[in-house]
């Protein structure tokens, strides 16, 4: 019976010596490892700035495009004589000026 009781406390403290290793591996290492997410998350690459950026770009080429049509639909009822598409028409303008300088020009191409 003794023999029982001391192979089973010899083996429990073998089982044991792998686990709190593990444990302080864990724990050293868990400082580390949120400092590391910590970074990554308040930083972005520069792949993902470009991205960011092309989205950006062409969601204002989107509206800007939304814009055309729309000016050109107030201006021909503004030439039709309708006076309330001519103040459209300004209105409509005025954003297409505030969003064109977020728009890159291309360059040309001789």
């Amino acid at each position: 019976m003794q023999v029982y009781k001391l192979l089973a406390l010899g083996l429990s403290a073998l089982a044991l010596q792998g686990c709190l290793a593990r444990a302080a591996v864990d724990v050293v290492t868990l400082p580390v490892k949120a400092v590391s997410a910590g970074v990554d998350a308040a930083t972005t690459s520069q792949s993902e700035a470009d991205e960011k950026r092309g989205r950006e770009i062409r969601k204002r080429e989107e509206r800007l495009g939304e814009l055309e049509r729309d000016y050109a639909k107030q201006m021909k009822r503004c030439g039709d004589g309708n006076d309330e598409a001519c103040e459209k028409a300004q209105a409509i303008r005025a954003e297409m000026k505030a969003i064109m300088p977020g728009i890159p020009v291309e360059p040309d191409r001789r």
